[in-house]
C-alpha cells in the first residue's frame, strides 16, 4: 500500500514539473510514463484558443433617452413615464425647448458567439435587453449593427443577426459528454478587453442556482460550473473544450463583489442548440411540459415513503390533467429516475432534459412505483395541454389576463368602462412597466370593456403597417392615472 501511494504522489509531481526519462525501468515508474503520455493529461490550450477567438464577438448595447417634456408642464405625464412606465427619473426635467432625443449612449457590454457563417450570433438575454441599438465588434475589428431575431428570458438566451458572410462560426460540442475535471476555456470580453481567454476545469455539472420558476417560467436550472475566470463583459461568451468545441454559453458568476471570486456558470449546449433553433424557426421557444409537480428524493424522504429501490430521483406529488404525466399514468409517490435513458437525480437534470424537447416529441419515462421499476413512452405537451406550435405574436404572449370590472369598482372609481390586468408574468405588458391591478380604460384611443376588445385591438395593430405599439391609458385602484406604451415590435 505504501509503495502504491508513493508512486501516485511521484506521478503527480512528474506531470507538473519534468518529463519521465525512458531509462527508468521500475514498475511504478513504467506506470507513470504511460500516464504522462496519455492525451487526458494534455494542457496545451493554444489550438482551442485559436479556433475560438474569431468566433467570439464583443456586443455593445446602446440606449436612447428622451430629454425634456414635449407636451409642456401642463401635461399629466411626461414621455419618460409614457414609454418606460413610472420609475425614478435619471435626471431632472429639462426646459420645454429641449425636445430632441439624445444620441444613443452605451449602456452595456457583453460577448456573443457566431454560430453560422452568415451572421447568426448567440448571446445572453441580459446582455441585450432594454437596448435601442446593438453594435457587434468582431475579432478583426470590423463592426456591424445587429438586429434581434428572438429572445428567451427563461433561459437567458438571445439570437442576433448581422449582415455579414464568410464568418468563422464555432463548432458545437456535446455538453452531455463533458466530464467533471475536464479542462475548459472561457473566451469573451471582460471589462472590454477583447478576445480574452481564461482556463479552468469543469467543477460540476447540472448545477442549480435556485432560480427555478423565475417570472413564472421554467428557467434554466442546469449550469456547467467551472473555475475559469469570468468577469463583467464575459456574459454571452464561449465555454469550449480543448478541441475548441462549444460546450456552453457563459452566463453567471458566483461573487459577493460582482467580479470573479472562484466559480462561474455556463448554459450547456444541449439547451443552447434547441433554443437557438426555436428562435430562428418559430420566433419563440417551444416548451415541453411533463405536467406534474415533483420534489427531489433523498434518503430521509425515501425512508418516510418506504422507498427502498432508489435513494435519488424526482418524487411525484401532483399530476395535472391533460398532461404527459397523466397520459403515462404517473401517480403520487412515483419516483422518476430517467428520461430517454438519461439518469435523473435532481431537479436540475430534469429541467435540462425537458429543455431539449418540443411539444409533440416522444419521450420515455423510467420510474419506480412500490419499489418496482417501469418504463413508459408518451408524447410531450405544452403548458396548454396540447402539441400545437406556439407562434410569435399570439395574443397570449402579452403575458397577462384582462378581467372584467365589477360594477362596484366602477362606481367607486367613477369610471364607466375598463378591464383589469391580472396574473401578470413575463411579456411586453410587464416590460412596459404595467403592474398587476392596473385598469385599462383605452387602448390606442379606443375604449375597452373585455378581453375580446383587447384582442381585437391587438390583432388590428399586428396586421397594420404602422408601429407595433399598444398605447394604454387607465387608472390604478388607488385612483392614480397612468399611461403606458407596450412595444410589440419583437412580437411580429
Amino acid at each position: 500500500m505504501t509503495k502504491t501511494t508513493k508512486s501516485i504522489l511521484i506521478g503527480a509531481a512528474v506531470l507538473l514539473s519534468a518529463p519521465v526519462h525512458a531509462s527508468v525501468a521500475e514498475p511504478d515508474n513504467q506506470f507513470i510514463r504511460t500516464a504522462a503520455s496519455t492525451q487526458n493529461f494534455q494542457t496545451d490550450f493554444t489550438q482551442a484558443a485559436e479556433k475560438t477567438v474569431n468566433a467570439v464577438v464583443c456586443i455593445k448595447s446602446y440606449t436612447s433617452r428622451q430629454q425634456g417634456n414635449m407636451f409642456g408642464s401642463q401635461n399629466p405625464f411626461d414621455m419618460f413615464d409614457f414609454f418606460f412606465g413610472p420609475q425614478q427619473r435619471p435626471q431632472q426635467r429639462q426646459p420645454r425647448q429641449q425636445q430632441k432625443k439624445s444620441e444613443p449612449v452605451q449602456s452595456g457590454l457583453g460577448s456573443g458567439v457566431i454560430i453560422t457563417a452568415d451572421g447568426y450570433i448567440v448571446t445572453n438575454n441580459h446582455v441585450i435587453e432594454n437596448s435601442d441599438k446593438l453594435e457587434v465588434l468582431l475579432n478583426d475589428n470590423s463592426t456591424y449593427e445587429a438586429r434581434i431575431i428572438g429572445t428567451d428570458e427563461a433561459t437567458d438566451l438571445a439570437l442576433l443577426k448581422i449582415d455579414a458572410t464568410g464568418l468563422s462560426p464555432i463548432v458545437f460540442g456535446d455538453s452531455e459528454t463533458v466530464k467533471i475535471g475536464e479542462w475548459v476555456l472561457a473566451v469573451g470580453n471582460p471589462f472590454g478587453f477583447n478576445s480574452t481567454v481564461t482556463a479552468g476545469i469543469v467543477s460540476a455539472k447540472a448545477r442549480s442556482l435556485g432560480q427555478n420558476g423565475r417570472n413564472g417560467q421554467m428557467g434554466i436550472e442546469s449550469f456547467i460550473q467551472t473555475d475559469a475566470a469570468l468577469n463583467p463583459g464575459n456574459s454571452g461568451g464561449a465555454l469550449v473544450n480543448l478541441r475548441g468545441e462549444l460546450i456552453g454559453i457563459n452566463s453567471a458568476i458566483y461573487s459577493n463583489t460582482g467580479s470573479y471570486s472562484g466559480f462561474s456558470f455556463a448554459i450547456p449546449t444541449t439547451i443552447v442548440r434547441k433554443v437557438m433553433t426555436d428562435l430562428k424557426q418559430y420566433g419563440t421557444v417551444q416548451r415541453a411540459m411533463l405536467g406534474c409537480t415533483v420534489a427531489e428524493l433523498d434518503a430521509k424522504l425515501a425512508k418516510e415513503k418506504d422507498i427502498t429501490a432508489t435513494k435519488s430521483g424526482m418524487l411525484v406529488d401532483e399530476v395535472s390533467d391533460m398532461s404527459t404525466a397523466k397520459e403515462l399514468g404517473l401517480q403520487k409517490n412515483d419516483v422518476i429516475v430517467a428520461l430517454n435513458d438519461v439518469d435523473i437525480h435532481n431537479f436540475a437534470q430534469l429541467t435540462e432534459q425537458l429543455n431539449k424537447f418540443r411539444p409533440g416529441d416522444s419521450i420515455s419515462i423510467t420510474y419506480y412505483r412500490d419499489n418496482k421499476r417501469y418504463t413508459k413512452t408518451g408524447i410531450l405537451r405544452n403548458s396548454q395541454g396540447n402539441t400545437q406550435i406556439t407562434k410569435k405574436g399570439d395574443f397570449s404572449d402579452l403575458g397577462c389576463a384582462f378581467m372584467k370590472l365589477s360594477q362596484e369598482l366602477k362606481q367607486r372609481l367613477g369610471i364607466s368602462n375598463g378591464v383589469q390586468v391580472a396574473g401578470l408574468k413575463s411579456g411586453p405588458v410587464r416590460d412596459a412597466g404595467v403592474k398587476d391591478g392596473f385598469i385599462i380604460m383605452e387602448v390606442n384611443g379606443r375604449a375597452v370593456n373585455s378581453s375580446e376588445d383587447m384582442e381585437d385591438v391587438f390583432n388590428q395593430v399586428m396586421k397594420g403597417n404602422d408601429d407595433k405599439v399598444l398605447v394604454l391609458s387607465g387608472i390604478y385602484p388607488t385612483g392614480k392615472k397612468y399611461y403606458y406604451a407596450v412595444n410589440l415590435s419583437e412580437e411580429q
